[in-house]
């Protein structure tokens, strides 16, 4: 009984020091639920919770510092083997004209925006071709690729879908649908029959990926 006194003021006393569960089960060996029964019964003050509080938050920085210092480095030396590769391949017409569509019209990594995957989007079927053809040669295979389709809530639904699954043999029950409410200008624009709305189209798995597309930017830019 003696010893699991001394166990429970110890246990007590790192708690009001701001001691996490852990960190007090490393030097009192009792279960995680014993604890929290003698820090319930204690009910330690305001000011006590506060420096907990606080020791969770800076422990939860210095995490998340790590995370981010972990995935600077990464995405440096994938966009520097991007480079590399660049300037072996940059006299290949596909793979230009793909870095290049893809400069323009392709989703980026930011800085305040990290985890990008890859997406295309247009409207234009012809820049779609070049971009599967590019992508299938020299990014993924062909199961990695999704489709989203993107209309006016006035369009002729039907229509579109048809068109873009018979333009790259997409099943129809792969395109997803999303629809965007229609500006009185455009009412008259988005309802006719030529009217097919906006392809997206991605690619799963590819945040890396990414970063290696942002290494042949910018090695399309060194050695053009």
């Amino acid at each position: 009984m003696i010893k699991k006194i001394e166990l429970r003021e110890k246990a007590i006393a790192l708690r009001k020091k701001g001691v996490t569960y852990t960190g007090i089960m490393d030097k009192v060996p009792v279960a995680k639920s014993t604890l929290a029964l003698w820090f319930k019964e204690t009910k330690l003050s305001t000011p006590q919770y506060q420096r907990i509080t606080e020791k969770r938050i800076a422990a939860m920085k210095r995490g998340w510092n790590t995370v981010r210092q972990n995935r600077i480095q990464k995405t440096k030396k994938i966009e520097k083997e991007g480079i590399k590769e660049a300037k072996m391949l940059i006299n290949n017409r596909l793979w230009l004209a793909g870095v290049l569509l893809y400069w323009a019209e392709g989703s980026k990594e930011k800085s305040w925006r990290t985890g990008e995957m890859m997406n295309f989007s247009n409207m234009d079927p012809k820049m779609h071709a070049i971009f599967i053809k590019w992508a299938l040669k020299y990014i993924c295979s062909k199961d990695q690729l999704y489709y989203e389709l993107y209309l006016h809530e006035n369009s002729n639904i039907e229509i579109a879908k048809n068109f873009w699954c018979r333009k790259f043999n997409i099943d129809p029950s792969m395109l997803k649908l999303y629809f965007k409410k229609d500006k009185k200008q455009l009412l008259l624009k988005n309802n006719g029959n030529n009217y097919f709305g906006l392809l997206r189209i991605g690619i799963r798995r590819s945040v890396d990926l990414n970063r290696k597309i942002a290494g042949w930017i910018k090695g399309v830019v060194r050695y053009i």
